[in-house]
């Protein structure tokens, strides 16, 4: 019995050696896949503290190009707030101007309008001009104002015309 008891002991160790190799194998195992994976996490690790720094070089030239840009914008802006000052002056002297020369048509027309000769009264002076009323003048745009300061601008240069062709006769 002591035989037995001595080849169950053997055995029994026989087994817990064989185990303890099995899981020895199997935690090898195990250590290498752990190293292999420290080594893939250490180059993760790299490669995103490249790229921190290459988005960190990333924002101070956008913050640069962003500095840039409202100096630009603010130029302009200025340039454009001083044309429109200028336009609005312009504007305004403009229409000062159509106003001016409304007055002067309205001045420089005949208070009377001729009457014509009669048909078949050739080489007889024409019947006295009769006066003409003139009506109240609406309030007008200033594209109405510039139609009629060129109307009238057209008016007197006929007249100019006609007196120097009548001085020329």
């Amino acid at each position: 019995m002591t035989a037995l008891v001595g080849m169950l002991a053997d055995g029994l160790v026989a087994v817990l050696l064989v185990a303890s190799i099995v899981s020895s194998v199997r935690l090898s195992r195990r250590i290498t896949r752990l190293k292999a994976d420290e080594a893939a996490l250490r180059r993760t690790i790299g490669d995103l503290m490249v790229a921190t720094e290459s988005a960190e070089r990333a924002i101070t030239g956008l913050r640069a190009t962003l500095g840039e840009c409202e100096r630009t914008l603010a130029e302009r802006l200025t340039v454009a707030e001083a044309m429109t000052a200028g336009l609005a002056d312009g504007v305004r002297a403009g229409e000062e101007v159509v106003t001016r020369i409304g007055r002067i048509v309205a001045q420089a027309r005949p208070a009377v309008s001729p009457v014509p000769a009669a048909p078949g009264s050739a080489g007889l002076k024409p019947a006295e001009p009769r006066p003409v009323a003139m009506p109240e003048a609406p309030a007008v745009s200033t594209a109405e104002r510039l139609g009629a300061a060129a109307a009238a601008a057209r008016a007197l240069s006929e007249r100019a015309l006609s007196r120097l062709q009548s001085q020329a006769a």
